[in-house]
C-alpha cells in the first residue's frame, strides 16, 4: 500500500478541507493525513493532501504561491466578507469598468491587509470568529502580504471576475472587501477557486467522486504522486543504498564542489528521503528532514 505521498484532490463547494481529511484518512485507512492550506468550505478546488511521513512537507506547500479565479460582487458589503455573512451596507452601486482598472494596482505588491474578522486567527488564543459570533470587539491588526498579479478576467455586472496569484496568507474576502471600500460601492466575494497551490494545478487534481470511487474499488493508489513532486524547485540528488543509510541515521552524505542550498535526495525507487542542505566548507549534503523509517 502508497502510505507515502501526496493525493492532490479538486475540492467542490460544500466540505471543509478537514472533512476531505477524514475522508481520505478513512479512505486510504492512513492514519497520519494532512493538508498543505485549507480551504473555505463556500471555496473550491486544488487542495493538496500529505499522506504519512508526506506531512512534513506541509511547511514548504503552505508557503508557496497560490492561485486563485475570484468572483468579487458589488453593491454590498457583509459581516463574514463573503456571501454568506449578514449584510451591513447596502449601496446597490456598480462602479464602471474603467474605476476597477484605475483601483486594481493599489492591490498589487506587497501591501498590508486586515484579515476579515470571521478568520481562524487567534486573538490571545482564541479564534477570531468565535469572538465575531460573541460581538465581541477586537483587532486584528494589518499583515503584510504580497499579491503577484491581479488580473481582470470578466466583468458581468454587479460581479467582478479576477485572476490572483499571491502569497500565503492572503485573504481573497479581505481583497473583495477593500476593493468594494476604495471604490466607494461596497463588496464582498461571491465565489472562490483554487486554480493553483504551488507546483499543482487542476490539471493535476482528482475530483472528489473519482477519488471516492477509488476508495470503493480499491484502486485510489493511482492518485498518489510522488512526495519529491512538491519540490520542483530542489535540486534531484540520487542516493545509492550506502547513501541511504547514512542519511537514515542523520549522517552527510558527499556533495559535488560548489553545491549550494537545498535539495533533495531521491532513492532508487524514486522517491524522496530526505531534504538536504548543502555545507559549503566540507562540499557535503547534510539531512535537514528525513523521511527514511
Amino acid at each position: 500500500m502508497k502510505d507515502y505521498g501526496l493525493i492532490i484532490v479538486d475540492k467542490p463547494v460544500g466540505p471543509t478541507s478537514h472533512n476531505i481529511v477524514s475522508l481520505v484518512r478513512r479512505g486510504t485507512k492512513i492514519r497520519k493525513v494532512g493538508h498543505a492550506g485549507t480551504l473555505d468550505p463556500r471555496a473550491s478546488g486544488v487542495l493538496v493532501l500529505c499522506l504519512g511521513a508526506a506531512t512534513r512537507l506541509s511547511e514548504y506547500l503552505s508557503t508557496s504561491v497560490k492561485s486563485y479565479q475570484a468572483v468579487i460582487r458589488f453593491g454590498s458589503s457583509t459581516r463574514t466578507y463573503d456571501a454568506d455573512g449578514e449584510v451591513v451596507r447596502q449601496t446597490g452601486l456598480i462602479p464602471r469598468l474603467r474605476e476597477i482598472q484605475t483601483a486594481i494596482p493599489a492591490f498589487v505588491g506587497e501591501i498590508e491587509q486586515v484579515p476579515p474578522p470571521f478568520s481562524a486567527i487567534k486573538v490571545k488564543g482564541r479564534k477570531a470568529y468565535e469572538m465575531a459570533r460573541a460581538g465581541e470587539e477586537f483587532d486584528l491588526g494589518p499583515r503584510k502580504v504580497t499579491i503577484h498579479k491581479l488580473d481582470i478576467a470578466s466583468f458581468d455586472p454587479p460581479d467582478l471576475t479576477l485572476e490572483v496569484d499571491c502569497s500565503a496568507g492572503t485573504y481573497i474576502r479581505s481583497l473583495a472587501h477593500d476593493l468594494g471600500e476604495r471604490l466607494s460601492a461596497g463588496a464582498h466575494l461571491a465565489g472562490l477557486r483554487r486554480t493553483r497551490a504551488g507546483p499543482f494545478t487542476l490539471e493535476d487534481a482528482v475530483v472528489l467522486p473519482k477519488l471516492e470511487v477509488g476508495f470503493l474499488t480499491g484502486k485510489w493508489e493511482q492518485y498518489v504522486r510522488s512526495a519529491g513532486d512538491a519540490l520542483p524547485e530542489f535540486l534531484a540528488v540520487p542516493v545509492a543504498d550506502e547513501d541511504l543509510e547514512r542519511i537514515r541515521f542523520g549522517h552527510r552524505i558527499a556533495a559535488a564542489p560548489g553545491s549550494q542550498g537545498m535539495a533533495k535526495a531521491i532513492g532508487p525507487d524514486g522517491e524522496l528521503v530526505a531534504i538536504l542542505e548543502a555545507v559549503d566548507e566540507t562540499s557535503e549534503w547534510h539531512p535537514r528532514k528525513v523521511f527514511l523509517v
